[in-house]
């Protein structure tokens, strides 16, 4: 989407294609390194489908497009669907990353706290492939033995944004690829580079 095109209007799922996406959502982070499938509506890019099924009005929202004008679009057609209010980047619950995120982008990620670590965001990234990137190796609650991950279009040094602010306050990453595959990256999941 161009900063001269207009964001489609944008439909909040009905109640099973948003049972579908959260059910999607819940097991790529209950199963971290697990693929499945986020149903999109069509012409919505698939990173968005987390948010149309799972805002709602005390769920501050963001998106990052290309410019500013792209995202403008996009969240508004995200907060005219689903009543969610919109917000900065670092405020925000859901997260919907439409390009490739910066270094400092990730860093500004909404963490949680320790005693409530519910409060970190989740951010669906969406990426040009789910394979072919570094190898990132996952232990930790619900990832099977021998779990990875590559996600490709990520910064170097991403993991250790990650690191630094992972287990138990982290935010939640789901990676995307534009058809809807998915992986979830949960907080609670120690990763460790190379094959």
């Amino acid at each position: 989407m161009t900063s001269t095109e207009a964001a489609p209007v944008l439909v909040r799922p009905g109640n099973r294609d948003a049972q579908r996406i959260f059910r999607a959502v819940l097991d790529a982070l209950a199963r971290p390194g697990t693929t499945t499938h986020l149903p999109a509506p069509a012409g919505v890019p698939a990173a968005m489908a987390p948010l149309l099924a799972l805002a709602d009005l005390d769920t501050p929202v963001c998106v990052l497009d290309a410019t500013s004008a792209d995202s403008d679009q996009w969240l508004r057609a995200v907060m005219t669907a689903t009543s969610a209010p919109g917000a900065d980047l670092g405020d925000a619950r859901l997260v919907a990353a439409l390009r490739p995120v910066t270094m400092d982008e990730l860093r500004a990620v909404r963490v949680g706290t320790p005693a409530d670590p519910e409060e970190a965001a989740l951010v669906a990234l969406a990426v040009p492939a789910l394979t072919g990137g570094p190898v990132v190796r996952l232990e930790g609650p619900g990832a099977a033995s021998g779990a990875v991950i590559a996600p490709t279009g990520l910064p170097v040094g991403w993991l250790d944004v990650r690191a630094a602010v992972a287990y138990p306050a982290g935010a939640d990453l789901l990676f995307v690829d534009a058809d809807g595959a998915c992986v979830g990256l949960p907080r609670s999941t120690r990763t460790n580079e190379g094959s």
